[in-house]
């Protein structure tokens, strides 16, 4: 018997390997193999009685994950499918999906070994902690965690205590606690502890829904087979309550039945699993699991069994959790589903959103993508009939009203006089000024985190760059520091200009940090608080901050995206958007496209609640067509035209693009490799219907020293790029002269 094995290698191929007869080797199953020097764990594809290979040149199948069920045929055939699209190989698709500890054969008996568990005796529960000196706090804790759980594992209790095993020991003998051994299967199926970092539970009564929304949910359930919908919902219109309207008839009439819901961002999985708990506070605590990179390996691979076992009923996750193993799976929800970080940007540079409608048509199940600002490629979709369109065109709130939003012309501004603070208008500081008067809550939205972008001399014009990307440095000024947003170099702000040595060197531009301290000065007695992936990198630190604006402890928050889409602020009723306007001379032909979903996303933010909401923003293009467009709210008059302007340039989604970037040692090299590919597409007759630009560098060139350039290939076909991208693979591979080369299919960023 022979087996064919998927590894995490970029070779596009299977592996073959000698497997034991006696063994129950089947498609889906992980197995330790030899490969090379090194022993790795591959995913079994195939059992076969034959082998092209010579018996020779075969080596022996190891040690066989037999504790966890295969994987299904339907997710086998998802990966081959992302793995074929993607142009990539099987196991680099695969094998990355699963856990941490499932790729690691050396963890697989901890991960399947009988969990240890203890808890308190009657008699422990009255002794403790009263029995323990004042001064044992740590052995305290440690009593009051047993207290408040029915059990906890002997990881849980090391971590409370490093001495917790003797100590349990000894209550044991004391007959205060006692210890039990429980099999892996029946552990996996052990109720979870309560997160208690998640915020409060919101009230589980079901609010009316209006007549929109109730057509949604209507639609969304007589779906008997795959029907993609396009829940196009202006901002604080409900969409989360037409998702949470449809698990709930999903798991009414088919209580085993799963969902997929899909989120763009970590910091927006907590409210979402909030919601979820409360409206099925009836359903167990591990019939909803979390899956995204933010979770410890340990938590994240529990999620994932819980899923892969059919015992999770809602998976709520990032990107990744698109290729979670859901046997039952019945309904997907794709939440903000323009969201660009949908697309995985290294490694498998796959879509998200995509593989989701390629997954609910491989299941023949219904799949949501919603948005208030649908990504022009959905959009267009829907336009041809391929996708059924769901409008909620009102607010949910019956006295909530879209805001109004007013331009502030920067120029005429100058031109009458008028100073500014720090980037900060006159017309925005009298409003945030207004809004602290009345009790209500402002957000500055400034999609640039950092103090200033830049540090520059004003004698010779020396700007601090970084040494190893053609890029310039971030000034950070609460850690008095120089970062690179690239690399991740870092140094400290120099005293004087390096080269002509004068000591009046300044930021150049504005960051949130800069904006935040301009707040304090500009209206004073507010409470300000920026939120941004600098203030946020702790575990849990945005839920906090998150936690404090609900509470009403903050009048200003100052961010950047991450507070523009999907929060609810009740109490938000101005919102000011600074420097928007660096997004209408991109080079990217996106930039347009996203600047406004950025807009209308933040600008959503205000009024949710009632009260009336207003939109300032800051601009020297006050006619712009995007800006008049957002001032209407007309999302559909700016996706159409758009559509208009994309269609006459041949550009997606009237043509299809693949982009193959070489890093190289110099950019000489990389330019040298991508002609060289150029000139491989000659013998390729598919490629006689794509057009081939020519190569040229990237728009940061230099990142960590390693140079890039890249090349375009773009067609009409869809299936004629992708023949021409998988008979140009061989040859690509053949190529020399790179640190590493990639191909990527439907590119974002170009």
């Amino acid at each position: 018997m022979f087996v064919r094995v998927a590894l995490d290698h970029p070779l596009p191929t299977l592996f073959d390997y000698r497997g034991e007869p006696s063994t129950q080797l089947a498609p889906g199953m992980l197995v330790q193999v030899p490969f090379g020097k090194r022993h790795v764990v591959g995913l079994v594809c195939e059992v076969t009685a034959h082998s092209d290979v010579p018996p020779e040149r075969l080596r022996d199948a190891g040690a066989l994950c037999a504790a966890c069920p295969p994987l299904s045929a339907e997710w086998l055939a998802l990966a081959a499918f992302a793995a074929d699209y993607y142009q990539r190989g099987l196991g680099e698709v695969a094998l990355p999906a699963l856990p941490q500890a499932l790729r690691d054969a050396s963890r697989w008996a901890r991960l399947f070994a009988p969990e240890e568990r203890y808890r308190l005796t009657p008699a422990g529960r009255s002794a403790l902690p009263d029995a323990l000196p004042a001064r044992a706090s740590a052995l305290r804790r440690l009593a009051d965690a047993l207290a408040a759980a029915e059990s906890i594992e002997a990881a849980e209790a090391r971590a409370i205590h490093p001495k917790a095993i003797a100590t349990l020991a000894a209550w044991q003998a004391d007959g205060w606690a006692e210890r039990q051994v429980i099999d892996a299967a029946a552990a996996r199926d052990l109720p979870r502890l309560a997160n208690t970092e998640l915020p409060d539970p919101l009230p589980i009564q079901r609010p009316t829904l209006t007549a929109e929304q109730a057509q949604a949910v209507d639609a969304i359930g007589a779906a008997d087979s795959f029907a993609p919908f396009l829940l196009h919902g202006v901002t604080g219109s409900g969409k989360t309550e037409v998702y949470l309207h449809a698990l709930s008839a999903l798991l009414d009439a088919r209580p085993d039945a799963q969902a997929l819901v899909l989120v763009p961002e970590i910091n927006l999985t907590p409210q979402f699993e909030a919601a979820f708990r409360a409206r099925f506070a009836a359903l167990p605590d591990d019939a909803i699991v979390t899956l995204h990179s933010g979770l410890a390996e340990g938590e994240r691979a529990r999620n994932w069994f819980a899923a892969h076992l059919g015992q999770a009923r809602i998976v709520l996750g990032t990107r990744l959790a698109v290729l979670a193993s859901l046997p039952k799976l019945a309904l997907i929800v794709v939440d903000e589903e323009h969201d660009p970080a949908y697309k995985q940007q290294e490694g498998l540079r796959y879509s998200a959103r995509d593989l989701a409608v390629w997954r609910a048509k491989q299941l023949e199940i219904p799949v949501v993508l919603g948005s208030a600002t649908p990504s022009l490629e959905s959009w267009w979709q829907a336009d041809q009939g391929r996708y059924k369109r769901l409008t909620l065109a009102r607010r949910a709130v019956a006295d909530a009203a879209l805001p109004a939003v007013r331009l502030i012309d920067l120029e005429e501004e100058r031109r009458r006089g008028r100073a500014s603070l720090e980037g900060l208008s006159g017309p925005l500081v009298a409003a945030l000024k207004g809004r602290l008067e009345r009790g209500e809550q402002s957000l500055v939205f400034l999609n640039r985190r950092g103090y200033a972008p830049a540090l520059s001399c004003d004698a010779c014009g020396w700007v601090a760059g970084c040494p190893r990307c053609s890029a310039y440095v971030v000034l950070h000024k609460p850690e008095r520091a120089l970062r690179c947003h690239h690399c991740g170099w870092e140094a400290r702000i120099p005293r004087s200009c390096p080269e002509c040595g004068n000591v009046d060197i300044a930021p150049l531009g504005r960051g949130t940090q800069r904006v935040e301290e301009a707040l304090a000065t500009a209206v004073p007695g507010a409470r300000v608080l920026r939120i941004d992936a600098d203030s946020t990198r702790r575990k849990g630190s945005a839920q906090a901050l998150f936690s404090d604006v609900h509470a009403g402890e903050v009048d200003i928050l100052v961010g950047t995206q991450m507070i523009a889409k999907g929060h609810d602020f009740q109490r938000v009723s101005l919102v000011g958007v600074l420097n928007a306007d660096t997004a209408l001379f991109s080079h990217d032909f996106r930039a347009s496209e996203r600047l406004f979903a950025q807009l209308m996303q933040v600008s959503g933010r205000a009024g949710r609640a009632g009260l009336p909401g207003e939109v300032l923003v800051q601009t020297r293009y006050p006619r712009h067509a995007l800006y008049h467009a957002l001032g209407r709210h007309d999302y559909v008059g700016f996706a159409n035209s758009t559509l208009a302007e994309r269609r006459d340039a041949h550009l997606p989604p009237f043509v299809y693009q693949a982009l193959l970037r070489a890093e190289g040692r110099t950019l000489e090299a990389a330019l040298a490799f991508l002609q060289q590919a150029a000139a491989a597409l000659a013998g390729i007759s598919a490629a006689e219907r794509v057009t081939v630009y020519d190569a040229v560098p990237m728009t940061i060139v230099k990142v960590a020293n390693v140079h890039r350039a890249q090349l375009l290939l773009e067609s009409a076909s869809r299936q004629a790029l992708q023949a021409t991208l998988r008979a140009w693979q061989p040859a690509l591979r053949a190529l020399k002269g790179v640190l590493r080369w990639s191909v990527e299919v439907d590119p974002l960023d170009i």
